[in-house]
């Protein structure tokens, strides 16, 4: 074989992903066994052709050639072979493994080409990404690449395997190193999610990026598990020296989480849909339309005086008609109006007024988790939050108005003494 020539078929028409790449034998003999093995992964059709002269060129290493007389005789040497599989594309291919043995010690000698195709890791992740993406575990034996001799997956095994991929995805969400990042804003929202309350945290860099920074199995109102979770994202890096804006729902406890974990380094916009689902659900039924609309064109109002004395005059009216709803609406007013306050509404309203960020993001999981029929456990729930959270990330779009996020930041300094007034233009 002079040269090998790799081409994409797809449909009834052949396509080409550009100009098509043609490998020297030559060249391909020259390649290291970790490049080898990469291409044996990810060609399958190579891979069928060669994964067994890759062993057996290692075994000719470290045995020298068969039947050849060694000069001085050698401690290593052949020993038969044993079945076995390797992991090509999703699926286990079956193969005599070849057996090297030292005489000397009588242990066996590991092939390195078979530790390294028996890694899980690509495996795992292919399987991941089908079944977040739709296909369940009981049908991922039927959908897998059609590989003359392989063995298809089981949906045992299947799972299996999908739980190896999930543990680490979780692994990486909850330790990933914060210090790598420079966040200005911090969302912090809880759902109900497979029956239990699941909070989450979103990051937004300077950039205008979203980041999952970690999850919490507790409601908005546990302080205690809240600031345990909150001294996690510090302890892992997160940065505060030049402040961060909070932006959270109306529960106590996470509140009180963050005052008392970041101080005066934070900054709270408490969500104004929250506050105004609140606020209207003390009213009957047939008032609370026109009460959410008023409220809705309240806290539109651009300056921080027109927003704060349209909704002083809400208040007033509803401590007339509906005590409750008054004190509901006083309840962290001027932490619904911090936009508003520090100048940045008109330009940023939009993307931090509430906590819809974090509102999205878990109505996106829930769907990734339709097929779940049964959550067996806390562990489960986690998993496959963390891995639908991490598989979403790079699709997340930078927020409207990232490009005032500068200014936002000056501000914050402001407010927490970092940077004077009269340095902000």
């Amino acid at each position: 074989m002079e040269n090998l020539q790799i081409q994409v078929l797809k449909g009834k028409k052949k396509k080409t992903l550009g100009e098509p790449q043609i490998m020297r034998v030559e060249d391909y003999q020259g390649f290291t066994m970790d490049t080898k093995v990469e291409l044996i992964k990810n060609l399958i059709p190579l891979g069928l052709m060669h994964v067994n002269e890759l062993l057996q060129e290692e075994v000719t290493e470290l045995a020298g050639e068969r039947y050849k007389h060694q000069e001085g005789g050698k401690e290593i040497g052949r020993h038969g072979t044993n079945p076995g599989t390797v992991k090509l594309a999703g699926q286990s291919i079956p193969l005599k493994i070849p057996r090297v043995r030292n005489h000397k010690t009588e242990k066996e000698v590991p092939l390195q080409a078979m530790e390294k195709l028996k890694d899980q890791g690509e495996l795992n992740e292919r399987l991941l990404n089908r079944v977040l993406h739709g296909i369940s575990c009981r049908d991922y034996e039927s959908t897998a690449e059609i590989v003359p001799g392989a063995i298809g997956l089981s949906p045992s095994t299947t799972s299996r395997e999908f739980i190896r991929a999930t543990k680490r995805k979780l692994k990486a969400l909850q330790e990933r190193d914060l210090s790598l990042y420079d966040f200005v804003v911090v969302w912090i929202d809880g759902k109900t999610f497979a029956e239990d309350t699941m909070v989450a945290a979103m990051g937004l860099t300077m950039e205008g990026r979203k980041t999952p920074l970690g999850i919490v199995q507790a409601g908005t109102e546990n302080k205690k598990v809240l600031a345990d979770f909150l001294r996690g994202l510090v302890d892992r890096g997160i940065k505060t020296d030049q402040g961060l804006l909070f932006v959270i729902d109306g529960g106590k406890g996470l509140l009180a989480a963050v005052k008392d974990v970041f101080c005066e380094q934070a900054l709270i916009q408490r969500c104004q849909w929250h506050k105004r689902e609140n606020v209207v659900s003390y009213l009957p039924r047939s008032e609370q339309d026109a009460m959410r609309e008023r409220l809705q064109k309240a806290y539109e109002k651009p300056t921080y005086g027109e927003a704060r004395s349209a909704l002083l005059r809400i208040r007033d009216e509803l401590r007339e008609r509906n005590l409750s709803a008054a004190s509901s609406l006083e309840e962290g007013f001027e932490e619904t109006l911090t936009l508003h306050r520090i100048g940045v509404f008109s330009f940023l309203g939009k993307s931090l007024k509430t906590s819809n960020c974090i509102e999205s993001v878990f109505s996106q999981v829930e769907r990734k988790c339709r097929k779940v029929c049964h959550w067996k456990n806390s562990s489960q729930k986690m998993r496959w939050m963390a891995s639908c959270l991490l598989d979403m990330e790079l699709r997340m779009r930078r927020i409207a108005g990232y490009k005032h996020l500068a200014l936002l930041r000056e501000k914050i300094k402001i407010e927490i003494g970092v940077k004077e007034m009269g340095s902000v233009a």
